[in-house]
Parts: C-alpha cells; sequence; structure tokens
C-alpha cells in the first residue's frame, strides 16, 4: 500500500524559475570554464559554481506596439545590459508602432534602427531590418514608389523585347502620295508664322527619342493634319482640327506633345507625386470616346514614349478599376482616358490635374453625341486643372457644329483653326461603291468579293446584329477565311486581341456590328474596304 504522504519535489535551484526545469549544470557556465572543469564534476554532478557566478537569464522582451520608455546603458558597463548595450551601447529610446530607434532625434517612416559607436572609432551606423531591406527596390524595378529621375531628356538604352512588343506589324498607311491633293485651310491669330513639316527627317527639332521612335515605326511623309499640327503644337498654340477619321490625327498632337515633355521636363509634377503618393499628376491628358480609341492611343503612345522615363497609363470603363489605378501607381505622366472612367478615378482620390500642361480632346465630336459634355467639363472647368492660356489645348474633330463651336469657345485661347479636306464629309480615298443583290444571294456574294481581294488587302463586314456577326464569323471560317467577330458583347480582352489582329494582318477580315464602337478604331490606323450586308 503505497505511502498517505509524498514528498514535495525537490525545489530548483536558486535563481531559475520554477516554470522551467533546470538546465545542466554545465549550460550556464562560460566555454573556458567547461573546458578547466574537472572530470569529477561530469560524473557526480556535484561541481559548485564560483560565487561571482550568475545562473541563465533569458534576454529582455523586446519593445512592442504602445511601450514607451527610455533605455539607456554604457558600453563598458558590466553586469545585466540592457538591448541597448547589445547593439552596441549609447543612449536610446523605445517607441511604439513597431519603431526601435537609439538615436534621440530619430524620426521618419516605422523602422527598426540602432546608432552604435565602434569600439575603435566612434563611427555611426544604422540597421535595418532584412523585411524592410528585402522591400526597398532597385532603380528601374518597376515597383510602385519608384519615380524617375526629373531630368526626361535622356535617352535610355534599348530592350530589344520591348521593341518587338511595339513596332512588328508596324503600319504606315496606304496611299499617302495621294494626301498631297487634299485641301487644308488654316486660320488664326499669327498663322503665318507656321510653317508645315514637309517630311519627318526635316523636323531637325525632334528630341533623340521622337526620332529613333518615327525611325522604328517607318514615317517618312506626314499626312496634312500632321504637317500643319505638329508645327503648331511645337509653336505653343491652341489648335482645333477638322480631319477625317484615318487621317494621322493621334501621332500629329503625341508627336509634339511627348517632344515638348521631353525638352521642358515634368515640371511640378514630380515633387507634386513625392509630396503626395497616393496621388498622380500627369503632365498630358488625353480623352477619348471609346475604349478601343483610348487603347489605340496608349499603344501609340508607348512607341513614341519608348526608351525614356516618361510613363503612359490608360483608364477606360468596362475594365477592372483595380488593376487600372495600380498601374497609375506605379507612375504616370501621360494619361490616356475615357471622360467617365477619368472622373470615377479622380474621385477616388488618385488622379490629380494641378499639373497637366497639355489637354487632348480626340474625336470631340463622338464624345458630345454620346452624352459625355457634363464629364468633360466637370473635368476642364470644375477640378483642378489650369485655366485655359495656362496649359494648351488641342482638339480634334470629324465635324464642326454649334456644339463643338461652344466648346472650342470655351476651352482654348488664340487658337488655330484647321480644316483637312471637306469638314463632314467622308474620306477622298475611300471608293463608294453599291452593289444591289437579293437578300438571298448575299452571302455569296461577300464570298466572291472576299476571294477576289488582295493577298495584303484589309477588310472590314459590318452587319446589322450583334448576333449576325456570329453568325457571319463561323461560315466565313468554315470556308477557311482569316475571320472574327467583334461587337460590343465580346469581352473586352477578346476585343482588343481582335483588334490587335487585325491591324497585324493576322485576322484582316473582322466581323462587326455597325453600332459597335470598332468602326473608328480600326479605321483610324488603316485604311480597309468597308463592306456592309
Amino acid at each position: 500500500m503505497p505511502p498517505l504522504h509524498q514528498p514535495p519535489p525537490p525545489m530548483p535551484p536558486q535563481g531559475f524559475s520554477g516554470r522551467h526545469p533546470p538546465p545542466p549544470p554545465h549550460m550556464g557556465i562560460p566555454p573556458p570554464m567547461v573546458a578547466s572543469m574537472p572530470a569529477s564534476a561530469h560524473a557526480n554532478g556535484g561541481y559548485m559554481p564560483p560565487p561571482n557566478f550568475m545562473p541563465h537569464q533569458p534576454p529582455p522582451p523586446l519593445p512592442h506596439a504602445g511601450m514607451n520608455g527610455i533605455a539607456n546603458g554604457s558600453g563598458t558597463g558590466g553586469g545585466r545590459q540592457p538591448l541597448q548595450q547589445q547593439l552596441g551601447g549609447g543612449n536610446g529610446r523605445w517607441k511604439g508602432g513597431g519603431m526601435f530607434d537609439s538615436s534621440p532625434n530619430a524620426g521618419g517612416p516605422s523602422r527598426f534602427t540602432a546608432a552604435s559607436s565602434a569600439a575603435g572609432g566612434g563611427g555611426r551606423q544604422q540597421l535595418m531590418s532584412r523585411f524592410q531591406a528585402a522591400s526597398t527596390p532597385a532603380a528601374g524595378s518597376g515597383a510602385s514608389n519608384f519615380q524617375p529621375s526629373d531630368d526626361w531628356s535622356q535617352l535610355l538604352s534599348r530592350n530589344e523585347r520591348m521593341e518587338r512588343e511595339l513596332f512588328s506589324g508596324t503600319t504606315t498607311g496606304i496611299n499617302f502620295d495621294d494626301y498631297d491633293s487634299i485641301p487644308v485651310e488654316m486660320t488664326g491669330p499669327d498663322r503665318e508664322s507656321i510653317q508645315p513639316v514637309e517630311s519627318f527627317a526635316s523636323m531637325t527639332d525632334f528630341h533623340p527619342v521622337i526620332g529613333n521612335a518615327v525611325k522604328l515605326i517607318g514615317y517618312q511623309k506626314p499626312t496634312p493634319v500632321q504637317k500643319w499640327a505638329i508645327p503648331t503644337t511645337l509653336a505653343k498654340r491652341d489648335l482645333m482640327a477638322c480631319a477625317q477619321t484615318g487621317s494621322g490625327k493621334t501621332a500629329a498632337f503625341l508627336v509634339p506633345i511627348l517632344n515638348l515633355m521631353y525638352t521642358e521636363g515634368p515640371g511640378h509634377s514630380q515633387a507634386a507625386v513625392r509630396a503626395n503618393r497616393r496621388k498622380q499628376f500627369p503632365v498630358a491628358l488625353v480623352l477619348a470616346p471609346t475604349r478601343e480609341l483610348a487603347s489605340q492611343i496608349y499603344d501609340e503612345a508607348r512607341k513614341f514614349s519608348y526608351r525614356s522615363q516618361v510613363r503612359c497609363c490608360v483608364v477606360y470603363g468596362g475594365a477592372d478599376i483595380g488593376s487600372q489605378v495600380r498601374e497609375l501607381d506605379r507612375g504616370c505622366h501621360l494619361l490616356v482616358a475615357t471622360p467617365g472612367r477619368l472622373v470615377d478615378v479622380m474621385e477616388r482620390g488618385r488622379i490629380g490635374l494641378d499639373h497637366c500642361r497639355f489637354l487632348v480632346l480626340d474625336e470631340a465630336d463622338r464624345m458630345l453625341d454620346m452624352g459625355f459634355e457634363p464629364q468633360i467639363r466637370r473635368i476642364v472647368e470644375q477640378d483642378t486643372m489650369p485655366q485655359k492660356g495656362q496649359r494648351q489645348t488641342l482638339m480634334f474633330s470629324a465635324t464642326f457644329p454649334k456644339e463643338i463651336q461652344h466648346l472650342a469657345r470655351d476651352f482654348l485661347q488664340d487658337y488655330i483653326f484647321l480644316a483637312v479636306g471637306r469638314v463632314g464629309s467622308t474620306s477622298q480615298n475611300i471608293t463608294q461603291e453599291i452593289m444591289w443583290v437579293e437578300e438571298a444571294d448575299k452571302r455569296a456574294c461577300l464570298e466572291e468579293l472576299l476571294q477576289n481581294r488582295a493577298p495584303d488587302a484589309l477588310v472590314l463586314v459590318f452587319v446589322e446584329t450583334k448576333r449576325g456577326a456570329d453568325q457571319l464569323e463561323g461560315v466565313l471560317y468554315q470556308q477557311g477565311f482569316p475571320v472574327a467577330s467583334i461587337h460590343g458583347d465580346r469581352s473586352q480582352a477578346d476585343r482588343e486581341m481582335a483588334l490587335r489582329n487585325f491591324r497585324t494582318g493576322q485576322t484582316p477580315i473582322p466581323c462587326g456590328h455597325c453600332c459597335g464602337c470598332a468602326r473608328s478604331t480600326c479605321t483610324a490606323s488603316v485604311e480597309p474596304v468597308a463592306l456592309e450586308t
């Protein structure tokens, strides 16, 4: 029978906490003492430490958020030393919020630093936690807080992969010699001081970035709107240009605006970005009516900003706004946007127009037809954009109705009016031919026309309904034609891919819905044959 009284467990040695079993006798002894310890001490465990020996003590806890206090230590003191002495001595201060800074005047962002005096020379050292060191980006890494230099005049090194991405399959248009016969009317104050550009090679004032892009694209002879719009913009004049779709308007405003940005630099926009990390302050803003046109302008802007420090961004509806905002956070100097999405981003506090020096309204008549006038006036007149006269404004429109005249009066100052061809008419480079066929014979007639087309011809087929576009795509695909449908029910990614493949010639026969947005986007960069069924 076991005894009723059990003896209490043995007490731990003095100096040890009862929550943990005592370590072996040699654990708290410095290595020299272990080496000089007699063998009998290991054998019987009866070794007695010297009187001045202090048993092992756990290190003091690290400071946590909200802890306040002063930790003073001496680099030469003995006995138990606070954490400050383990980091090198001196005076230090613990601060809440995840910060330990031994400098009495330390401040700035949360970090873990320590000022220490080296034993031989009193050199000041700063320690950074490995987590912050890993998150600090190197220049050019594309991180969100990387900002380029304020010197935008530099021509950066080549990137062959990006060259293939941007300039492969580039088209320069057709019938450029026929543009010489198109009439051009130019009026406005001091119009005689503006001389046309006869060739891109003759423009010696182009920045090397623009000259390199023009060479890679293959531009040689400017279109009429480019011939007059480029020198007008370089002369710092406001411009109202009426030109047909497909006349080269995109390069007419991108080339001079980016050229001025390279030579003049960012101004105060970069300093504003550094002062307000959540908001970007673009130097140039381009407004377009549709997402397809905005995407096309953005693609062209990337070409003319290749090998520069200028970063172009695009925002439009129908796409994830989160990914677009993340792209803005990486830096935005030239912004292409649709009016509705831009207002949304501005109300989120991610875009500021305080330092916008260039404003472009492309296809302004279509933006008014689509009901964007309230958003346009909200952006230009009711926010922080500089007033007319303090910015340079360019408007492009295929027509010049009274609504556009009122907009030009409100937005432009002492502007040059440029009319290329007959305002509001179709392009003279397009031959219009009407073929009358029976309803049952339309498809056979279309297949015959497609079979007789030139090998490198680009053909647009417009149909009445979205379902008709999908059905016609299936029929023509079965016949072996490189075809793709494009309409408003297709996803944004599918529409962009169809347009990209159309421009590069991979699918030269897109079937589009007449009321869709693809018409102006496609004809803006090529001169296809249009067939309507």
